[in-house]
């Protein structure tokens, strides 16, 4: 699973400082028109899917959720997301597992429901064991949402941890010895290796637990196929992402994190799992169950931290919003806004940075924040009763157009790159620069907060009739197929109860 990246605001972007800054922008904005699977390691840049509610104030915890680590987690995940039947399904799943494990009765997990939108779960041996709503939100059933937890827990039971970082530190004794004894090229000869050790490792470790997981569910009465339709959904959900953001499959590389095994890969060893426990077929999956538990649960980015629509991003706690030209496709991280417009090869982003207290915004802009700057090309503007300064830089291929708005106490940058900036390219890019404005309290107060919900397909309902009701930013059909496990053929049966997003 990936790791989270959840906006707590628009924080200055350090890459983007000193020499070479601009040059780092192009590679930026090259990668990300050009299929980076970079960008998938860093799990969701920003979140595709509409916002969420605030955060809910969170039940009392037992007192191991107290500590250090378990605080520094928390708040690395978007902080805790309260919702109490879901956590007292999960954990109810969890007895099942504890009594079916290797070990019984050796550690009492507990979940914590992470407030993020991001597809995540990890356990610890002190017995948390934490999932997101992202997550929540991308399992079908009960077996599923068994089959991830199962795994997690493998990697504590089989001591993963300990075990790759006591092979990390043998790799560095080795390189160091070899730095030493042998030269400097036979050293990094050495080093290649070892770290190339550690990560085959590491992808064999998950391997294994998920074929521990795949025993531990069907020995707690779960389907055991519950785990291959998982890793299926996840797949598909990398496989939307890049259709949706111009990467392509095979330049995503390992699911997710480059330490995980291919999605294929994880599949197949799933699936030749379960086999050897049955035919598909057996086992719970009590789908109604969990449906029920997840009802309401929030979708996509918590809405006071930023979020999208269309075109359009909102920050209701900061209080502006900004329009992209026509055919962006917008994503909102915790580094920044991103756009990309895939039929020209152009891209933007906006982040914000304290206000630096220099003189003036011309001299912000000259101050070194970023390299190919053309002094000439600096201008004043106003943008809605903010005052702002506009630039052109240059890198290589790429041409920037730049702008720098002082609202209160921040500094709000806008980098739009482009191979040329025709007229037609530059009057979008000024337009939107000019969309840029403050919200009013009451515009603030009025974000739409997104949530799961559960409904019954009626007898003249369709897959395209029920997609047809979902809020998200693009591509409705799509996401909700994914969210319900149906392939691009298969139509929903009437009676059956299936995942929308709703405001």
């Amino acid at each position: 699973m990936d790791r989270a990246c959840k906006l707590r605001r628009l924080p200055k972007l350090k890459s983007l400082t000193g020499k070479g800054a601009l040059a780092s922008v192009a590679l930026g904005c090259a990668l990300f028109l050009s299929s980076c699977a970079e960008l998938e390691k860093q799990g969701q840049l920003f979140a595709p899917a509409p916002p969420t509610p605030p955060t809910r104030p969170a039940a009392p915890k037992p007192e191991n959720r107290g500590s250090v680590q378990h605080k520094e987690l928390v708040a690395q995940f978007g902080g805790e997301y309260s919702a109490p039947a879901a956590e007292h399904y999960l954990d109810s799943i969890l007895v099942k597992l504890a009594q079916a494990s290797d070990t019984p009765g050796q550690t009492a997990y507990k979940v914590t429901i992470l407030n993020t939108p991001v597809v995540n779960a990890f356990a610890l041996p002190s017995g948390n064991l934490y999932v997101t709503r992202g997550l929540l939100a991308l399992a079908g059933d009960a077996s599923e949402a068994a089959a991830v937890m199962a795994h997690e827990i493998a990697h504590v039971t089989l001591r993963h941890s300990a075990l790759r970082a006591e092979r990390e530190r043998e790799a560095q004794i080795i390189s160091q010895a070899a730095s030493v004894i042998q030269n400097k090229q036979k050293g990094e000869e050495v080093r290649s290796t070892q770290r190339l050790s550690v990560a085959s490792f590491s992808r064999q470790q998950e391997l294994d637990a998920d074929d521990t997981g795949v025993r531990v569910i069907a020995r707690a009465g779960f389907d055991p196929y519950g785990a291959s339709r998982f890793l299926t959904a996840l797949g598909r959900s990398s496989e939307l992402r890049a259709a949706l953001y111009g990467k392509r499959k095979d330049s995503m590389g390992f699911d997710i994190m480059s330490t995980h095994p291919s999605t294929p890969e994880r599949v197949s060893r799933a699936v030749a799992a379960a086999r050897q426990i049955g035919a598909p077929g057996i086992g719970n999956r009590d789908r109604a169950g969990y449906l029920a538990a997840i009802n309401g649960v929030a979708f996509g980015d918590d809405p006071m931290e930023g979020y999208v629509r269309g075109r359009k991003f909102t920050h209701p706690r900061l209080r502006f919003s900004l329009v992209a030209p026509e055919g962006f496709l917008l994503e909102n991280s915790n580094e920044a806004v991103f756009g990309v417009r895939q039929a020209d090869n152009v891209a933007l982003r906006l982040d914000s940075v304290r206000n630096p207290q220099f003189e003036s915004l011309e001299a912000y802009v000259g101050s070194g924040w970023v390299d190919g700057l053309l002094q000439s090309s600096v201008r004043k503007i106003d943008v809605n009763g903010m005052p702002a300064v506009t630039a052109v830089a240059r890198a290589g291929e790429w041409n920037f157009r730049l702008a720098v708005i002082h609202n209160g106490e921040y500094l709000y940058r806008m980098i739009f790159a482009a191979k040329a900036l025709t007229d037609s390219v530059e009057k979008e890019f000024i337009e939107s620069i000019m969309s840029f404005r403050r919200i009013t309290p009451e515009e603030a107060r009025e974000t739409h907060a997104l949530k799961i919900s559960v409904i019954s397909a009626g007898l003249g309902d369709t897959a395209e009739s029920l997609a047809a009701h979902m809020t998200t930013p693009n591509r409705p059909l799509e996401y909700f197929r994914l969210l319900n496990g149906l392939d691009d053929s298969e139509q929903v049966t009437a009676g059956e109860r299936y995942k929308t997003v709703t405001e």
